[in-house]
């Protein structure tokens, strides 16, 4: 038998750590994993969010959200548990 883990158990396994997660089109985020459902909505404490300026594709806008969020499990492409986001991603270059 192998040692299998479910993707709600993986997810299960960050809450209370830092995850970074990378949405559908072109934002990231990062903060602490507080909660999630059956659905992949998250919670997420102490989220920052990373996103191209409009008006200048090379710019990266930082935005600290003060608030306890909700993120839409529909929206959510990629998770990395631990994760702060690599050199390359706009979470490091902001």
């Amino acid at each position: 038998m192998s040692n299998r883990i479910l993707p709600l158990e993986l997810i299960d396994k960050a809450i209370g750590s830092p995850i970074w997660i990378l949405m559908r089109g072109q934002t990231e985020l990062t903060g602490i994993l507080r909660g999630f459902d059956d659905y992949v909505n998250l919670v997420l404490d102490d989220a920052v969010e990373y996103s191209p300026d409009p008006r200048d594709k090379t710019v990266v806008v930082k935005k600290e959200l003060k608030a306890e969020i909700l993120l839409n499990g529909n929206h959510v492409a990629v998770m990395v548990p631990g994760g702060t986001g690599p050199e390359d991603s706009m979470a490091a270059r902001a």
